[in-house]
């Protein structure tokens, strides 16, 4: 009996001591598992407040569901899903479209391309940079470029190492940033987000197919454009019917008329359909299936 009491002592020390290394292990992994509130902040990161609002706003969509669209956009135009590292870029990739430009590869134009972006881009720089009457001129002229508009198309004057360089240095640029997603909405979202709620479609895989579409084949035009791919996706009310449809018809022509180089063009659309048989129309909580869709290799 004498023994007895410090015995005890010492297993309720250790039972003690046990409990409170368990509680310090269950914190440490918690806290190295994000909440589903830490996760979607993470995406909204990525965006200005401004630009934020402004999506939500004119789209429907948030942060987490604008970031999955862009990553998908992103891996068919630059084998990356870091979107956001491309606010500065600037190529001139041979194709007979002028420069390539920023997160949606907005072109000042050429032969293949007679009524480019670039132009608009830089006039909503220089309005965003608070030009009372916004120009093209204007904008290149905040950053130091020379050049100027011939006809519909934007010639610039100085070295491709000049105006690339000029260009990158915008990357952290906030009035830059914000006349990137000005222009893009103008363009591309704005007339992609018509033609879903035409059909009476909200869901963010349709609008960013749409999106992603008029980017890479033009808006509006001839049969290769959303335009002319939707005229040929027929007129089911079915939301996944209509978009397979939509998926089979772009297929056909997206590795034509340089919109892409084969079979990158099949697998860009792929991404897209597969996100579909797998649950994810409202692009929410979709993570890991984004970068499983995106596991595909360039060519």
């Amino acid at each position: 009996m004498y023994n007895e009491k410090p015995i005890m002592k010492r297993t309720k020390l250790l039972v003690v001591l046990f409990s409170f290394s368990l509680l310090v292990s269950m914190s440490g992994i918690s806290a190295l598992l994000p909440s589903k509130a830490s996760a979607a902040s993470s995406h909204d990161d990525n965006f200005s407040p401004k630009t934020l609002k402004f999506l939500r706003a004119n789209t429907g969509l948030d942060g987490e569901q604008w970031d999955n669209i862009m990553k998908l956009i992103n891996k068919p135009e630059q084998d990356s899903l870091k979107w956001i590292e491309y606010y500065g870029y600037c190529e001139d990739i041979d194709d007979d479209r002028g420069y390539t430009i920023g997160i949606f590869g907005a072109t000042t134009g050429g032969d293949n391309d007679k009524h480019p972006d670039g132009p608009t881009l830089f006039k909503e720089f220089d309005a965003a940079s608070g030009a009372s009457n916004p120009s093209v001129e204007g904008g290149l002229s905040r950053i130091g470029v020379n050049g100027s508009m011939k006809g519909s198309i934007l010639k610039i004057k100085d070295s491709e190492k000049v105006f690339c360089g000029k260009i990158k240095k915008l990357q952290n640029n906030d009035a830059w940033r914000e006349a990137m997603w000005q222009t893009f909405y103008k363009v591309y979202i704005k007339y992609s987000v018509e033609q879903a709620r035409k059909r009476g479609f909200n869901s963010a895989l349709t609008i960013g197919s749409f999106v992603d579409t008029a980017l890479n084949q033009g808006a509006t035009g001839d049969s290769g454009t959303l335009e002319g791919v939707l005229s040929r996706s027929g007129k089911s009310t079915d939301e996944k019917t209509f978009m397979k449809k939509f998926y089979d018809e772009r297929t056909k022509i997206v590795d034509t008329n340089q919109y892409n180089k084969p079979p990158n063009g099949k697998n860009r659309v792929k991404q897209w359909s597969q996100l579909w048989d797998m649950g994810k129309a409202d692009l929410k909580n979709a993570d890991e299936a984004v970068v499983k869709v995106t596991s595909w290799k360039m060519k």
